[in-house]
């Protein structure tokens, strides 16, 4: 079939707005609304202009936009040092400890910010209990700042009311924008509702990036962001893999769905050095809602057992010691994907289903407390899903679950491409710089430059350095955007300059448009046409690859060598035939842009599991023809640069380097 231009014979032109800034930040999470609040703090007095472009409605965009009842990274009494193990221990012993040392002893000055722009946290009261965050401001405590003691449901974890926690956040923000915007007099440098499709570099320096285009999803115009330094903020990769939940459920997943790959994406196709993205996280969930388990686990202190009412993850059981045998000693610290693994070999001898014991956690808290803080106790307990799984609670209201008198099913979803929470795929980034031990050469200037010049990485596509969470993420925003505005700062005369053609490029985006419009009648359904594929027929076929070739829910998470490089022969396939993508509309454009860019992450992830001959992961993904993790020969970065001109991957091994002695 003939290669499709775009020459705008079928559809309607768009406007073209082109903007100029200093700092321009994609996204708008916690890790985009963090680096906003900080770099016009910076930036301002200087006369620099910080532009921020998000897809979505900033104040309920990122993965913390239904709510959360906890954060996740709060030192507080824990010393960084002990941060930097627990991460390095969950994570099978690979991480970048600059990094995740750097946002320790930062994190918590971001919490505090929360709470003082009117996030409530709950606190211990005077006899042990614990408040709510809003028992807590009635009775006076004092903030975490100057004292007060937090309500923790673990050792890193606080509890929150945060049904409200990114409009909080976002809002700082939007005021910080707004403050740049009225100081400098620009007309607009918040961009709300438009999907960065492309990075472009610069025309006089090949290895520095120097703006993004993108469209709008609500009015037919593209815009051109030229910048002196750029933030990718736009995170991770969500329905890569087929879900687990279909037709009526096919949109839910735990991650929020718009988490499309973009953040990877972007970077790679400027040729950013990327790390570890092998990785993959697989959270054990409610099953079918998608509810989280953890504060049901940390807080509540409930049981979770196989049918027959075993502890499957008890260290005395012959499924543990095999798991040591393969794993070695990381399985021994019984991290987020051994505790994966348990889970499934008792569900694969027939164990399953795998319960939440909610009833009897209620039962043992009944006999610690009186009635009224019980009762309490119990609405915390829907508070937790309402706040940020809200379908769960819908799940349990739909199938007459009440879970202070019945147990609820849990069990593993599909995988997602991450690096905040408990995953670590994402880009190789300069660190700080001041941590003692860290090699020379994990330092090239500016904290958290990639290996592009002038773009910075925040959040979930910061490689190596998981266990971020929301805390972390919005610490790590700020610290990229303060070292991007020194950046900046120091190569006053740079002048950005394009090095593409604005017209191709917008042709390039709206071919979708073009090919629907000409074809469309070509076949009595225009959902059915043998000239195009569109968005939702697309997806399935990427989901179809990646759950059965490469380690998805219908394997139980296995492949090999074989079943990788089958997989990536089809998906070569399904990436010719983007050129065939039709929208009818704005909403489907976006749909195009998203699965492009899903599948390139795809590739980096499947390629990554390919060049790595163990199994880091067991829970996560097994290797059927490297089950085991070997430390002496794969203790090691795997990092990758792609070529877009060739469509080709290298891969190499990077030394790891421990800082923080066990």
């Amino acid at each position: 079939m003939e290669k499709e231009t775009c020459t705008f014979s079928y559809c309607q032109k768009p406007e073209v707005v082109v903007v100029d800034t200093d700092f321009l930040i994609i996204g708008g999470g916690m890790a985009a609304c963090g680096a906003a609040f900080e770099a016009c703090r910076w930036a301002t007095p200087k006369g620099l202009k910080v532009t921020m472009v998000d897809k979505a409605a900033t104040d309920r965009s990122g993965a913390v936009a239904m709510g959360l009842s906890a954060i996740n990274t709060y030192i507080g009494e824990n010393k960084v040092e002990d941060y930097v193990r627990y991460v390095r221990a969950d994570l099978m012993g690979i991480i970048r400890e600059d990094l995740v040392f750097d946002l320790g002893r930062h994190v918590d000055n971001s919490v505090h910010m929360f709470e003082e722009w009117g996030l409530p946290i709950w606190k211990k009261s005077d006899d042990g209990w614990s408040l709510d965050g809003f028992q807590a401001r009635d009775q006076g405590k004092p903030k975490l700042k100057d004292g007060g003691v937090p309500c923790r449901s673990g050792k890193w974890q606080i509890m929150i009311n945060g049904e409200s926690y990114k409009v909080i956040v976002a809002e700082a923000g939007k005021a910080a924008l707004e403050y740049n915007r009225k100081a400098l007099n620009i007309p607009q440098n918040h961009f709300e509702r438009v999907f960065i499709v492309k990075l472009i570099k610069d025309a006089k320096e090949p290895d520095r990036v120097a703006g993004a285009v993108g469209f709008s999803v609500r009015e037919n115009k593209v815009y051109v962001f030229k910048a002196k330094a750029i933030l990718n903020a736009s995170g991770g990769a969500v329905n890569v893999f087929r879900p687990r939940s279909t037709r009526e459920g096919q949109g839910r997943a735990w991650y929020p769905v718009w988490n499309s790959g973009s953040g990877y994406y972007l970077g790679m196709s400027v040729g950013a050095e990327m790390t570890m993205m092998e990785n993959r996280f697989v959270p054990a969930r409610f099953k079918d809602g998608y509810g989280p388990v953890g504060a049901w686990f940390l807080f509540f202190k409930a049981k979770a057992t196989d049918a027959l009412g075993a502890d499957y993850c008890a260290k005395d059981t012959t499924e543990f010691q095999d798991a040591v045998k393969k794993y070695g000693k990381w399985a021994e610290a019984l991290g987020t994907a051994i505790r994966n693994h348990l889970m499934m070999q008792a569900m694969k001898q027939g164990r399953g289903p795998i319960l939440m014991n909610t009833h009897t956690a209620m039962q043992e808290l009944a006999k610690q407390m009186d009635a009224k803080r019980l009762k309490h106790l119990e609405a915390e307990a829907w508070e937790d899903f309402l706040d940020m799984c809200i379908s769960q609670a819908g799940l349990w209201a739909a199938t007459n679950t009440e879970p202070d008198k019945s147990p609820s099913e849990i069990m593993p979803t599909e995988p997602y491409l991450l690096g905040s929470h408990a995953g670590c795929a994402g880009f190789w980034v300069s660190g700080p710089g001041d941590i003692p031990g860290a090699p020379a050469e994990w330092f090239w200037g500016y904290n958290r430059m990639s290996t592009v010049k002038g773009l910075f990485m925040a959040g979930d596509i910061v490689g190596a350095s998981g266990h971020k969470f929301s805390s972390g993420s919005h610490a790590e925003g700020r610290i990229a955007a303060k070292a991007a505005i020194a950046f900046i700062l120091d190569n006053p005369n740079y002048t950005p300059e394009l090095a593409a053609n604005i017209d191709e490029l917008v042709a390039e985006m709206y071919l979708p448009f073009e090919i629907y419009e000409k074809y469309k009648t070509y076949s009595t359904d225009p959902t059915v046409n043998p000239y195009y594929i569109r968005p939702n027929m697309y997806q399935a076929r990427l989901q179809k690859i990646a759950d059965e070739y490469f380690g998805g829910i219908s394997t139980w998470y296995m492949t090999s060598k074989t079943m990788i490089e089958e997989g990536l022969r089809k998906l070569q396939l399904l990436k010719e035939d983007a050129a065939r993508l039709a929208a009818s509309n704005l909403h489907e454009l976006l749909r195009c842009w998203e699965n492009y860019h899903r599948a390139l992450s795809l590739e980096a992830h499947a390629r990554h599991i390919l060049f790595r001959e163990e199994s880091r992961y067991p829970g996560y993904y097994y290797r059927g023809d490297f089950d085991f993790v070997d430390d002496n020969n794969w203790r090691a970065f795997v990092n990758s640069v792609y070529d877009p001109a060739t469509d080709t991957f290298t891969l190499k091994k990077v030394p790891y380097v421990q800082i923080i002695p066990d």
